[in-house]
């Protein structure tokens, strides 16, 4: 039978707690990036975002092998996890949408109110992960977006349409691949999530001053990662 935590050890404890100020210091990171985007230091933001990024990607492992949740019963790392996660891949990159010039001067004061409260209501919605451990619906990746709309650079109109249609498509029950969790095809996402990693480092290193062969490799990454899913489906529907 499990330990009781109060039975733990002061060390154990202390190393649990220590995987929630490594989450925590997410949220720390996030007030970094968001002071250079008020300088619209945009590609020092993105590094930052990309710092956070690394963190959320680490302390889930780690607190499965410490046994967090047992010996910090305390504290919840699910809602520390969600908490941050919302200033990072949402609230900042919301600001460096709206304020980016990216968008129609009148739509992008709406639009960012729309990112930040669909995103709210994203990370609340309990059935945000599918049985099969893929997204349900545009998961709140506006870090990414933000990324994207920054790279291509395309008409105000265009991205005043393409974020309209994301905030539509986060309440929209479409499948949306975990690049971890999800086990069909994982070893070929994971290894595409690793070239998209370098490459996005190179072209935030770049000021977004990258070439058509680092452009459209980093799109079609995309693609994979947002198409994959519904790809199979409808493979599998028409041979039923």
């Amino acid at each position: 039978m499990d330990k009781d935590s109060s039975q733990t050890s002061p060390a154990v404890r202390a190393a649990a707690f220590s995987v929630h100020v490594f989450t925590a210091l997410g949220a720390g990171i996030a007030l970094i990036a968001m002071l250079e985007a008020v300088r619209e230091h945009w590609a020092a933001m993105f590094a930052w975002l990309g710092v956070a990024l690394v963190i959320d990607a680490i302390d889930g492992p780690v607190a499965r092998r410490l046994d967090v949740t047992r010996v910090q019963p305390n504290w919840s790392g699910e809602v520390l996890d969600l908490v941050v996660d919302f200033v990072t891949y949402v609230f900042v990159p919301a600001y460096a949408i709206t304020a980016s010039g990216l968008l129609l001067p009148l739509a992008a004061p709406l639009l960012g109110i729309g990112i930040a409260v669909s995103g709210a209501l994203y990370f609340a919605d309990r059935r945000m992960k599918t049985a099969d451990n893929h997204f349900r619906g545009f998961p709140g990746l506006w870090n990414l977006a933000a990324f994207y709309l920054f790279l291509l650079h395309p008409a105000p109109a265009l991205s005043t349409l393409a974020t309209v249609v994301l905030i539509v498509l986060t309440f929209v029950p479409f499948h949306f691949v975990h690049p971890v969790r999800v086990i069909r095809l994982r070893r070929l996402t994971l290894t595409l999530v690793a070239l998209w990693a370098a490459l996005a480092t190179y072209a935030v290193a770049r000021d977004f001053d990258v070439g058509l062969p680092t452009t459209t490799a980093l799109c079609a990454i995309a693609l994979y990662v947002v198409g994959s899913d519904a790809a199979i489906r409808l493979l599998r529907s028409l041979k039923a």
